[in-house]
């Protein structure tokens, strides 16, 4: 089994593996080009976002953006990220349609060990520097809007149609059709038409 392998199923693996570190680097490079370009520039703009997230129909980024690989997150359509969008997907990023991120948030899949003699920086035989780390894949529902300055931990789905608050953490599952907020974010109440401001 690759080390990439390990990772994206969950299991303990070497982030210093030629393989994941060629990956890293091309969606590196990719997010600071996509940085580097003017908002109207859509002729550069599209195929950056085409590799650096391949699959998304209609994705909107605003500048600047950070994916730890990129080509591990999945959008449905018609999503839009605010400024300062980082994603560390070391294991599967699922983004329905229609989701909407403020400025700040954060997508982070990693995680490390709790004892601190495991989390220590080690040497493996050809002198590479690692840790010892896993992920857990974060999803997304369709029709999320997730206010700024938001933190979606590993291992978190969130249901359909939620709204959740601005500055949360998202350590636990929310279930669908609800506002959610805090840290740790909990649902706070259902969404309803009461909540419309559309009216006819």
């Amino acid at each position: 089994m690759t080390e990439k392998e390990k990772m994206l199923s969950g299991m303990i693996y070497n982030c210093s593996d030629p393989e994941l570190a060629s990956l890293r680097l091309k969606a590196h490079r990719l997010s600071k080009e996509f940085n580097a370009c003017d908002e109207d520039d859509t002729e550069r703009i599209a195929p950056i976002i085409a590799q650096l997230v391949p699959g998304g129909s209609g994705v909107i980024l605003t500048a600047p953006v950070f994916f730890d690989y990129g080509i591990f997150t999945n959008f449905g359509s018609g999503c839009y990220a605010n400024a300062n969008f980082t994603v560390l997907d070391c294991a599967p990023v699922k983004i329905g349609s229609n989701v909407f991120f403020g400025p700040n948030c954060s997508l982070l899949t990693p995680v490390h060990p709790m004892l601190s003699d495991e989390r220590r920086m080690r040497r493996s035989a050809d002198g590479t520097i690692y840790d010892l780390e896993y992920a857990r894949p974060i999803t997304i529902g369709n029709d999320c809007w997730i206010a700024g300055c938001v933190t979606i931990c590993g291992g978190v789905t969130i249901g359909e149609g939620c709204v959740i608050g601005a500055g949360s953490v998202v350590t636990r599952d929310i279930p669908s059709g609800v506002f959610a907020a805090g840290n740790p974010c909990r649902p706070i109440r259902k969404i309803t038409e009461a909540d419309k401001i559309i009216t006819e």
